[in-house]
């Protein structure tokens, strides 16, 4: 069962003027890089991810407010690329919007710096160490919006369902194990 998510990346935003036109710009995630979800439970996005989803309805907004949109990639003001670094976007600031002058304003004093962005996990791997420490690997997601926010951070319930996917992947593999156990036991059995 696919959820939508949010995650945040330690990232900073610049402003930028050009001509008549001020933009809000930066890296809305980076690739390969380890955000730790709970102890014990990392996840990276890896180079890629949102290559097939650059071009969906995606919206920019405000610490992930919808009422609150900044740019729209399909309304020719939001622009968002994929580098070797990560997923760069760029916002173009409409001057009759009070709280995207606002905002830019916050940004340009390195008052609001961060970012985030919402998302559902189409392709993903995990990797899991002897010491039960946990690195998911996001390879394809569905991106809805990116956030220019306050406070980036995970969800308490995007960490419990992290945990209850982790929890029944174990699972998973503990009844595959049996199984096979089962059918070796049958198989000497039969041999016997």
């Amino acid at each position: 069962m696919n959820k939508r998510m949010t995650r945040s990346a330690q990232t900073t935003f610049n402003v930028r003027e050009a001509g008549d036109k001020i933009f809000i710009e930066g890296y809305f995630a980076v690739f390969n890089k380890r955000y730790e979800i709970y102890e014990g439970c990392d996840e990276t996005i890896l180079p890629g991810a949102f290559s097939e989803t650059l071009d969906n309805d995606i919206r920019a907004l405000l610490n992930h407010n919808t009422d609150i949109v900044l740019g729209r990639n399909k309304a020719g003001t939001l622009t968002l690329r994929e580098d070797d670094y990560g997923l760069y976007g760029s916002i173009e600031i409409n001057k009759a919007d009070s709280d995207a002058m606002n905002l830019y304003a916050r940004v340009q004093r390195g008052d609001v710096t961060q970012c985030s962005f919402g998302f559902e996990i189409l392709n993903e791997t995990y990797e899991s160490d002897s010491d039960g420490n946990v690195l998911w690997k996001i390879a394809k997601v569905k991106l809805y919006e990116v956030s220019v926010v306050t406070f980036p951070a995970y969800e308490d319930t995007i960490v419990q369902a992290r945990k209850n996917d982790f929890a029944n992947i174990q699972k998973r593999k503990l009844d595959e194990w049996k199984q096979k156990q089962l059918q070796k036991l049958k198989g000497e059995q039969k041999n016997a």
